[in-house]
């Protein structure tokens, strides 16, 4: 859910400081529990899929700079401690049963083109992230 959320957070501020569309970023999550084959790991790659020109992937490799992409970390987090939809989206908890399984994220925040999302949009939440209005104490970042 970490990656996944941060991930989605990092995408979304490409896509506000970068101007590629929305639908021309995508993700792919790399990850391995401790005790699985393997040591373990955590991963994201952020790539495009579009043919045309925003399909270009020079523009991308140039975010992976470290100053770059600290700055780009740093306001993507930050954006993500408010949601237009507060206090409702932080105030959601998943579900346990399974009937909701994003925590404080909506189409406002977090939620990214069904195509650009390898998981559909499920298994998000900005509160693992940062502080949000309504959660304190399980954010990675604070």
């Amino acid at each position: 859910m970490l990656l996944h959320s941060l991930a989605h957070a990092i995408m979304r501020q490409i896509v506000l400081d970068c101007g590629y569309t929305a639908a021309s970023v995508r993700e792919r999550l790399y990850s391995r529990q401790p005790g699985e084959d393997g040591s373990p790991m955590a991963g994201i790659l952020l790539y495009t899929a579009a043919p045309d020109s925003e399909g270009t992937l020079g523009g991308l490799v140039e975010l992976g700079d470290p100053l770059t992409l600290g700055r780009h970390m740093q306001q993507a987090l930050e954006s993500m401690r408010l949601c237009a939809s507060d206090p409702l989206c932080s105030e959601h908890r998943p579900d346990g049963l399974g009937r909701g399984i994003q925590g404080a994220c909506c189409h406002a925040c977090q939620f990214a083109p069904e195509t650009s999302c390898e998981r559909g949009n499920r298994y998000l939440d900005r509160s693992v992230l940062v502080n949000t209005f309504s959660a304190r104490g399980t954010a990675f970042f604070d």
